[in-house]
Formats: structure tokens, C-alpha cells, sequence
């Protein structure tokens, strides 16, 4: 009989549902799922369902119901446990506990581009990530000068918990410089007479100059071989960095303006990075090509020419533009 069929059915929900609730403290693997903002409950609970979170999205959304909590939960990407306790399960959905924001660094990027990502990701304002990244404890750990930790947020991605704070975010990321930073780099250190904080600053130069991640040693020695012989590193990404603007073409204006990261005027290396640089950054700084270009100019299609000679610079200029001008002509 159709009654009967679905007092049947109301029996198995009961018998899942009290089964569910009793079972003990979740000993599964971890899974992630993400409850869309504005999802209903019953979409919420056929996600569980589908991770194997809980055994039953009916059941589940019916004691929800009947805790009358199938209202409140709080959206957002979890890390649960599979088969997990019921009432544990809805108490982290009604809490937001097992929340996870996941920030994605780019290498490349500096503390203003960074910064707003990771205060839209945790939910906290801005400032609080720009007074973190000027933590007193912090630039004393590191070592640096300048008043902020700029190239020193390593560029990765990072999974943070809910309600993590600006300051643990940014503690965290200075740490996974700390482990990136190889033990044998310190002995290279002593053999090109620099300091971290040196390489640094020129992987982060490196880092805005290259398209083309074999060409970093071979920038990274002209750089050095500048400096070498007391030439300025003449080096557009940190004219950039000192008028605030984003990488691009730099006019002979934007080389007149007065700051310690303006590389035409000041000779020797910027106070510090101008943006936080990958691995391979620092190890072309470290490790650079053992080469006697002292120029370069970026082709079109993002290489570079390289030469020894200003005359032979001014040549490479020329076929750069000869080569752009034929591109930009149509068939």
C-alpha cells in the first residue's frame, strides 16, 4: 500500500538519522567541498552527501529540520572529515568551523597588490594587513632596513583557517620564506660577498624583468656586472616601483623622479625588493650566468637581446624596433 510504504520509508529516515547522530567522533579522510553563497539547505546536504560527509542528504536536511537549523548555516569552502557525527557536522556548518580561504600569491607581486587579496580572502581590512607587513619583530627577524617586509610574503598558495588574523597570514607567508631559502644558499651568500637581503633585492628585480625563466641568470649577471663596475643598474621595474605604477613603458619623465629606487640616478642596488620573488628568482641571483653582457632590450615577444657594448646595445634597440614595426604591419 502506498501508506504503508512511505511509514516505511519515514521509519528508515528515523532509524539513519538516529544512527547517524550516535556514531562517534569522525575518523575519515579529509574532504573539501564549498557551499555556494545563497545555496539552500537541500544543496548543501546533497554536497555532503556527494563527498561522503554524511551517509544521506534526505535524512541529514530532515533532522536539520527537526533541530530547526536547516536555516542557519554558513556558507563558504570547508575541509570536513568523511562519515562524520551529524550533530558535529551541522554545529561546523551553523559555526562556519572547517572554513578554509585558499590566497593564491603570484611571484612578481608586491605588498600593495598583495595586500588586498589577502584581506578580501580572510575578510579584514586592508590596514590591518599594511601594519602586519610593518611588524617591528618581523623586519628585525628578516634583517631589513626598509619599513616594510616587501619581497619577503613568498608567492604561493596557502590554505588559511576562518577567522585566521592579518598577522598570522603574514607570519605564515615570511615562513614559507624561511623554508624556500635552501640551507647551501647561505655559503653561496659568502662567495658573491652579498647579503640575503642584497639577493633579494635583485631577485626581485629580476623577477619584474623576466618573461622567460631561462633568461634570469643571464639578467641577473648583467645586473652584477653593473655593480661591478659602479654603472647604474638603470632598471625600469624599480622606477616603476618608486612612482607607484604598474609595470609598463617608462618615459624620461618618470626617470627624473627623486627616490633611492629611482636606478638611473642612484648607483648600487635599491634600499630593498621591490616585489616578492620566486625561487628560481633567487637562484638566478645567486647563480648568474657566467656572462660579460652589460645591456639588454626586451623584444616583442617577450625575450631579450643582450650585448657587451652600449654601441652594440644601440644597435639591438634599432632591430627591436625594425622587428616591432614589420609586426604591426598588416598582411
Amino acid at each position: 500500500m502506498p501508506g504503508d510504504r512511505r511509514r516505511i520509508r519515514g521509519v528508515a529516515l528515523i532509524g539513519a538519522i538516529v544512527v547517524a547522530v550516535a556514531c562517534n567522533a569522525p575518523s575519515g579522510p579529509e574532504v573539501r567541498l564549498t557551499i555556494r553563497r545563497g545555496s539552500p539547505f537541500r544543496e548543501a546536504a546533497e554536497s555532503l552527501a556527494a563527498h561522503g560527509v554524511v551517509t544521506s542528504a534526505r535524512a541529514f536536511a530532515l533532522y536539520a529540520m527537526m533541530r530547526r537549523h536547516d536555516r542557519s548555516l554558513r556558507y563558504g569552502t570547508y575541509i570536513l572529515k568523511k562519515e562524520m557525527n551529524w550533530e558535529q557536522t551541522l554545529d561546523a556548518l551553523r559555526a562556519g568551523r572547517g572554513i578554509v580561504h585558499t590566497v593564491t600569491i603570484p611571484e612578481g607581486y608586491t605588498i600593495a597588490e598583495i595586500a588586498p587579496i589577502i584581506a578580501e580572502a580572510l575578510e579584514v581590512p586592508v590596514d590591518s594587513v599594511n601594519v602586519a607587513v610593518r611588524d617591528s619583530a618581523l623586519r628585525h627577524r628578516l634583517d631589513v632596513p626598509t619599513p616594510t617586509i616587501e619581497g619577503y610574503l613568498f608567492p604561493d598558495t596557502y590554505t588559511f583557517a576562518d577567522r585566521t588574523s592579518a598577522r598570522d597570514a603574514v607570519q605564515t607567508m615570511v615562513d614559507a620564506f624561511d623554508k624556500a631559502w635552501k640551507p647551501e644558499w647561505n655559503d653561496r651568500l659568502r662567495q658573491v660577498r652579498l647579503t640575503r637581503h642584497d639577493i633579494v633585492t635583485l631577485a626581485s628585480i629580476v623577477e619584474k624583468e623576466v618573461r622567460r625563466r631561462e633568461e634570469g641568470p643571464v639578467v641577473a649577471a648583467v645586473y652584477l656586472n653593473r655593480l661591478r663596475i659602479g654603472m647604474q643598474l638603470m632598471a625600469d621595474p624599480t622606477v616603476t616601483y618608486a612612482l607607484g605604477k604598474r609595470p609598463g613603458r617608462v618615459t624620461f619623465k618618470d626617470l627624473r623622479v627623486k627616490s633611492p629606487y629611482n636606478t638611473y640616478m642612484v648607483r648600487g642596488l635599491p634600499p630593498g625588493p621591490i616585489a616578492s620573488p620566486g625561487s628560481a628568482s633567487i637562484e638566478a641571483a645567486l647563480y648568474p650566468a657566467k656572462v660579460n653582457y652589460r645591456f639588454f632590450v626586451a623584444a616583442p615577444d617577450g625575450h631579450h637581446e643582450f650585448r657587451r657594448t652600449y654601441e652594440e646595445h644601440l644597435a639591438a634597440i634599432e632591430m627591436v624596433r625594425r622587428a616591432a614595426r614589420k609586426d604591426s604591419v598588416p598582411p
